[in-house]
């Protein structure tokens, strides 16, 4: 028996924000880090400095993470809200992509990757279901 559509999309879902994590951002000489790092800043920041915080490359994958997030706990199937959140974070993690490729770094390419692909087996997913 098949795992149902309510499920798999749940787990493509949570393989979303996972590879959306483990993005890795490199910048000037010496710096760099991974998405999930940044997160724990953020979330660090958010009491103490509100307004450092607010720029779209932050706050549109956060929303987008929140969105699938809430997907995960849902009874029924809401592909609408996958796709919204699957397209916040994509921002991000396809102007890393670029960036990339651009630079031939391929750290960023190599870890903004797997969310791409996820993403593409998750646009699958909808159209087979429609």
């Amino acid at each position: 028996m098949g795992m149902s559509s309510l499920t798999k999309s749940k787990i493509l879902n949570g393989l979303l924000i996972f590879t959306s994590l483990f993005g890795y951002l490199e910048w000037g000489v010496a710096n760099h880090s991974f998405v999930f790092e940044v997160e724990i800043e953020v979330f660090l920041k958010i009491v103490s400095e509100p307004y450092s915080i607010v720029h779209p490359f932050i706050i549109i994958p956060l929303v987008g993470q929140i969105l699938l997030l809430t997907t995960l706990f849902q009874n029924s199937y809401k592909p609408f809200i996958s796709i919204i959140g699957m397209s916040c974070i994509g921002l991000l993690l396809l102007f890393l992509f670029l960036i990339g490729c651009m630079s031939l770094n391929y750290k960023i390419i190599f870890f903004s990757f797997p969310y791409i692909c996820v993403s593409l087996l998750v646009v699958r997913h909808f159209q087979t279901q429609k």
